[in-house]
């Protein structure tokens, strides 16, 4: 029995977009009340709280005050168990879009796809630890070291998803372009 990854990425990169596009919808949902003005990107401002001083002002930003008795920690809290969905499906997504290409496009850029689709599989990997550290931080364990190693697997994370991403367009419009030639 040979593995044919083209099956796959005919049936599963349609399940992986539109889990995808479900889940953008449904973090932003659930991540839009953590936008304030000391948190102006949301969750991503805890992304990137890079040490003790950023991450205690995201989370003073989110606690209870007597307007907000509730706080937003429990929200931040939800969002990010939310992403462990996502980035299945973002990362798989990604994983089949990139191999799909490198299938049809041949040479070094099919090379460089499978190269990405990996890439994009170790995306979600960083992202939960990512995830992990956020999930220290909203749980009072705010140090240094955590804050420092959430923001750089959030880094790494964002750069193996955004040259996925440019891959996938590129290419994407590269296949569109040839098919419109012909």
């Amino acid at each position: 029995y040979k593995f044919d990854i083209s099956f796959y990425c005919k049936y599963l990169l349609p399940f992986f977009f539109i889990g995808t596009v479900v889940m953008i919808a449904v973090m932003a949902q659930t991540g839009a009340g953590l936008k304030t003005d000391a948190t102006p990107l949301g969750i991503i401002d805890l992304e990137f709280a890079h040490n003790t001083t950023k991450a205690k002002a995201v989370i003073n930003a989110w606690s209870p005050t007597l307007y907000e008795p509730a706080g937003k920690i429990t929200a931040a809290k939800i969002n990010t168990w939310l992403d462990f969905i996502f980035l299945a499906f973002y990362s798989f997504f990604l994983f089949f879009a990139c191999t799909d290409i490198a299938l049809i496009i041949k040479g070094p850029v099919a090379k460089a796809g499978n190269m990405l689709a990996k890439a994009a599989l170790l995306s979600g990997f960083f992202d939960v630890l990512e995830n992990a550290g956020m999930l220290l931080t909203l749980n009072g364990h705010i140090s240094a070291s955590i804050a420092f190693l959430t923001t750089f697997f959030s880094v790494i994370k964002w750069v193996l998803v955004l040259i996925a991403i440019l891959y996938v367009l590129t290419g994407s419009l590269y296949l569109v372009y040839r098919k419109i030639k012909k």
